[in-house]
């Protein structure tokens, strides 16, 4: 048996509430040759892994259909929501027009036949869609919100209330539709991202320049960008100068100068000058492309809340089912109540039962939120991180690239006396030239600029985390690092020992170089504090955090970098495995961690925490993947708006779930006590729905 795999996105119309969810991926997921299949409520998209041996796109469309839903290839889907042209709204439409007609027929004393006549066509047309996903639903042997309403109607016409019926179909279409709209906008978080990026791009090729699509780029392309123009590719600049507006990929609102070796990012716009750009990554790979894709799976690494949201929906509608039966028929069998009064009772209570709201609203919340953090460059790679954050007690620091700028300058050389100060910034460039160490390009940075640099014979280069880098050059060993690793491997510091010590208290970062036999001399090298670090701490403070500081420096530059930052809790000298081990002791003594660091050196410590926050990461594919939360712009200010967010959406999604159980708990009782009847209790739940979608949509803004 052939045993291929493919997958398919289809954008599905009328997918809007969770039981829709479950229909789909029920029906879907039954036909042969499917391995898995996954429907996302607010983008309205549904992903099939399938045998292509087995099984067409065709088939799947066609098993979507039948649920009354409709499905169209993602990229030939249009997102355009254009009322006048959707089927359910023109037979919406109708439906209340005819309403309307019969009513007023009713009213005028016309025909009764008339008037049954009118209140039939609004049921058949305004009830299509909910019946075929209630029959759909039915011969799957499950039940859902719209099974709830045919029987609901189908009820009251057998009792003879032909205008209640038409009604409530009526009202529950209109619903529906108001339903699709809101999420559409919710989606609009989405759509707003897809818009930014150019769908073509002017590439040179051949000693000419030609319009292409972007998806036809290939890696090391050049595309000319001119004055105006969106950005189409992640790239580096090759030609030209200019600045760019980044602000909708890291929510940077300064424009960022770009030169020559500058990297660029699709989906932002070029101020000025003309510029050579050279393709980097496909356009499936763009950190824009990254972002559509993490708010459109929002709701892949579910909260609790939404795992509350979609387990109700699966109990709530059968529950719903059972005890409208139990109410239509003990009460007149066991009590000889009356069967008409009771029978309308049981169709108030699934009338009452025929809503999304607790299923939507938090989604909708969700998919908001991780669209406005979108937007002000915070990438988060599901909602549950949203919750996680309204739980955190303590954030941790990294100091290099997060808490300071990242960029250490060499300060101060000293030579033991025997080598000269140049000989021994030559030889420590040439090694650390094979090292990514932001310590070790400082050396080689100052080395280029003293025109000092030069390539040695070497070999045997080993990069030593925590320590630094031990290397063979000509034919001699040479360690390069901290304090620690010349220590541990027998060299005696002699009198650089003073050095070090003096270095370090003026919180300098020290890095000795030396042989087996001696230390040859000791760099002295500092990095800046960012202008935002103390005002970050100062507010994470406020909000009743505790703030910590987790580095591999030595104990002097730790503490001045602390007070600088103005962090009491602070920890140094610390490997890889040391950070975890101090984030999980902080884990036991105080509660939930939150690490930020740079998504490279960091992440075991980042993997250990409870959110792992990558800093500064645009482009950057490692922090990309390490963080739970990214932060697209070297900005610390971010966490302040990323704790309010995560704040403001726990708050709300527990108002829509209390709302929406408040609504259900009234109607229901009320429902069996007869004291509401059928138009009254579908337009309150309604209304309801509504209200909790409309809270959630809150947070785009």
């Amino acid at each position: 048996m052939t045993d291929r795999s493919a997958s398919i996105q289809l954008e599905v119309e009328g997918l809007c509430c969770n039981d829709e969810k479950i229909l789909i991926e029920k029906k879907v997921g039954a036909l042969s040759g499917v391995r898995a299949c996954d429907a996302n409520v607010v983008s309205q998209m549904l992903r099939v892994d399938y045998n292509p041996a087995r099984l067409s796109p065709q088939d799947i469309i066609k098993s979507v259909a039948e649920t009354g839903m409709k499905a169209l290839a993602a990229d030939r889907a249009t997102r355009r929501f254009s009322w006048w042209r959707e089927r359910r709204v023109l037979m919406l439409a109708f439906s209340g027009l005819a309403t309307v007609a019969g009513l007023v027929c009713a009213q005028t004393g016309m025909s009764v036949w008339i008037a049954r006549t009118l209140y039939a066509l609004a049921i058949a047309v305004g009830g299509f869609y909910p019946a075929k996903s209630g029959l759909s639903a039915a011969r799957s042997f499950s039940m859902n919100i719209n099974a709830l309403l045919i029987l609901g109607v189908v009820g009251a016409v057998g009792l003879d209330l032909w205008a209640e019926g038409a009604v409530l179909v009526f009202v529950y279409s209109l619903g529906n539709v108001l339903e699709t709209f809101v999420v559409r906008k919710a989606r609009g978080a989405i759509k707003s991202f897809v818009d930014l990026t150019p769908k073509e791009a002017l590439v040179i090729r051949d000693g000419g320049e030609s319009l292409v699509a972007t998806t036809d780029l290939r890696l090391g392309d050049t595309v000319r960008v001119r004055p105006g123009e969106k950005i189409p590719v992640d790239g580096t600049v090759i030609e030209g100068e200019s600045y760019v507006d980044e602000s909708a990929v890291t929510g940077e609102s300064l424009p960022a100068r770009k030169a020559a070796g500058r990297r660029v990012f699709a989906g932002t716009m070029n101020q000025q000058g003309s510029l050579g750009v050279r393709v980097d990554k496909a356009a499936e790979d763009t950190t824009l492309a990254r972002i559509i894709h993490s708010v459109e799976e929002a709701q892949s690494r579910k909260s609790h809340y939404q795992l509350f949201g979609e387990k109700f929906s699966r109990v709530y509608t059968p529950t719903m089912f059972f005890l409208g039966i139990l109410v239509a028929v003990v009460p007149p069998l066991l009590f000889g109540a009356d069967w008409q009064d009771w029978i309308y009772r049981a169709l108030v209570v699934f009338v009452v039962s025929c809503s999304c709201g607790i299923a939507l609203s938090v989604p909708v919340a969700i998919v908001a939120a991780v669209g406005n953090a979108a937007r002000h460059g915070i990438l988060m790679k599901g909602g549950l991180y949203l919750e996680k954050t309204a739980q955190i007690k303590v954030v941790a620091f990294d100091k290099t690239g997060t808490l300071t700028i990242g960029r250490p300058m060499l300060q101060r050389i000293v030579a033991d006396g025997e080598t000269s100060a140049e000989e021994v910034l030559s030889l420590a460039a040439s090694i650390e030239s094979m090292s990514e160490h932001p310590l070790g390009e400082a050396i080689v940075r100052k080395a280029r600029e003293a025109g000092v640099y030069r390539k040695r014979d070497m070999s045997g280069f080993e990069a030593i985390p925590g320590r630094g880098v031990r290397a063979r050059v000509d034919r001699c060993e040479y360690f390069l690092g901290n304090r620690k690793l010349l220590e541990e491997n027998g060299v005696d510091l002699g009198s650089l020992a003073a050095t070090v010590d003096e270095f370090e208290a003026d919180a300098h970062t020290t890095v000795v170089i030396g042989t087996r036999d001696r230390a040859l001399g000791v760099f002295a090298i500092s990095d800046s504090l960012k202008q935002e670090s103390r005002e970050s701490v100062r507010s994470l403070e406020a909000r009743g955090l505790r703030v910590a500081m987790l580095t591999g420096d030595a104990a002097g530059t730790a503490a001045a970098v602390a007070r600088s930052a103005g962090i009491d809790h602070y920890r140094f000298e610390l490997q890889p495995q040391d950070k975890i081990r101090a984030v999980a002791e902080i884990q036991e003594t105080v509660g939930a961690v939150m690490m930020v660091g740079d998504g490279i050196n960091d992440a075991p410590a980042m993997a250990a925490a409870d959110i792992g926050v990558a800093m500064g990461a645009a482009g950057t594919d490692v922090a990309m993947e390490t963080g739970d939360i990214v932060l697209l712009a070297d900005d610390l200010s971010s966490l302040q708006r990323l704790f309010h967010l995560s704040a403001r959406t726990v708050t709300t999604i527990r108002q829509n779930i209390f709302f929406s159980l408040l609504v259900i708990a009234v109607l229901v009782p009320t429902a069996l006590l007869g004291r509401v009847d059928l138009l009254s209790g579908l337009l309150i739940n309604e209304g309801g729905a509504l209200l909790v979608i409309l809270n959630g949509l809150r947070l785009l803004k």
